[in-house]
């Protein structure tokens, strides 16, 4: 285990039974690694978002597992580690990518990905895409970051993004 201070861990995927798309964030935040789950952060709106989406209750962490897996989704990050101190994606250090190779070829039901932020996108292409053997027929879709630190947009607007994009896979 490494016990350097600014080392942050990611999580290991929550995936459905034959998922056909997946949600991709960049590095759990320090509040979500404190609590040990994804997006925990009580002002993150991805929750809020997903539960609009789909009617699903997300009360309880095995709420919001049971919520993925019934939406047929993947929700994992694209890096397994970096050093980082606090939560921003632009303090981003030393970044090691997820093995999504694998998980697509154990998945080919997999269709569409989508990042969960701009910065997701760009370290998907950078330490995966040139580094990976991807399936050429993945669909990508790039949404607002649900962080409270995107404060660009309003939660509402980004509700409204997610939903006109992600309705027909949910």
């Amino acid at each position: 285990m490494n016990r350097e201070p600014n080392f942050c861990q990611g999580f290991e995927y929550i995936s459905a039974q034959n998922p056909h798309w997946m949600i991709l964030g960049t590095m759990p935040s320090v509040e979500s690694l404190n609590q040990a789950f994804y997006y925990a952060h009580p002002r993150n709106a991805f929750w809020p978002i997903m539960h609009s989406l789909t009617q699903r209750p997300i009360n309880t962490q095995q709420e919001k597992e049971r919520l993925i897996k019934q939406a047929g989704l993947v929700l994992w990050d694209v890096l397994q580690s970096c050093q980082r101190q606090g939560s921003l994606d632009s303090d981003i250090k030393e970044p090691q990518a997820n093995d999504f190779e694998s998980l697509l070829s154990e998945n080919p039901t997999i269709k569409t990905i989508c990042f969960n932020g701009k910065k997701a996108e760009q370290l998907f292409k950078r330490h995966v895409l040139k580094r990976q053997r991807i399936p050429q027929e993945i669909t990508y879709i790039v949404l607002p970051s649900t962080s409270p630190a995107n404060a660009t947009i309003t939660v509402e607007d980004k509700w409204l993004f997610w939903q006109e994009n992600l309705s027909h896979l949910v």
